[in-house]
Formats: structure tokens, sequence, C-alpha cells
């Protein structure tokens, strides 16, 4: 089975930068759209954030666009997720995830996902 191993969050001061990354192992992930979401105490889990398999089609929820960026290395077997200009309405716990299909859902919805990475705002 496909393990996805999230990694790379922190404390960072508003309008600081953190990368994700989502290292996955396992299976073929490279045949995959890989996508992040993020859920905060006491609010619903949110996507943020999906790359195709072929990396040509991403989507951005629309309070990230213009900041976060992801990309995927597929040699690397590895997704990255760059965050600038945080803020902190940002800080969440972050999972990569996939539904085992080569496109993004719309609705950010997956199958399979990681243990998360804690992403906090703060100054």
């Amino acid at each position: 089975q496909l393990q996805l191993v999230e990694s790379g969050g922190g404390l960072v001061q508003p309008g600081g930068s953190l990368t994700l990354s989502c290292a996955a192992s396992g299976g073929t992930s490279e045949f995959y759209a890989i996508g992040w979401f993020r859920q905060a105490p006491g609010k619903e889990r949110e996507g943020v954030s999906c790359i195709s398999m072929s990396g040509t089609n991403i989507d951005y929820t629309d309070s990230v666009k213009g900041r976060f960026t992801i990309s995927r290395d597929n040699a690397k077997n590895t997704v990255y997720l760059q965050m600038n200009s945080l803020k902190p309405e940002d800080t969440a716990t972050y999972y990569c995830g996939t539904r085992y299909r080569a496109t993004c859902s719309p609705d950010y919805a997956f199958r399979h996902w990681g243990q998360g990475t804690q992403v906090t705002v703060s100054s």
C-alpha cells in the first residue's frame, strides 16, 4: 500500500515561508494525483491544493492562490507545497493525500493520506 509521509511543518512568523514535503513509498505514486488538505482545531477539513499525475493540472483553493505553489518530482516520489506570505489563518495540520487517480477531484476527496505535519503561524 502507498505510504505518504509529510514533513517540513513548524512555527513561522506571519509573512514567513515554509516548504512542506510529501514523500511517497510502497507504491506507484508517479501514477497518481497528489493533493494537500488542512484541518485546524474546531474547523472543517479544507482542501488546499492538488497536482495531477503529469503535473500539468494544478488546483488551489482561493485563500492560498498567489501564495502557495505545489510541485512534484516523480523521480524522488515527492510532492512539495511551497507556502509564502503565511497568515495566522493558515495555522493547521497539513496532510497530503491521494484518491488513486491521475487527476484531482474538484472537491479534494482523498482515499488515503498521511499522518500530517503541523504548521503554526504566529508572532
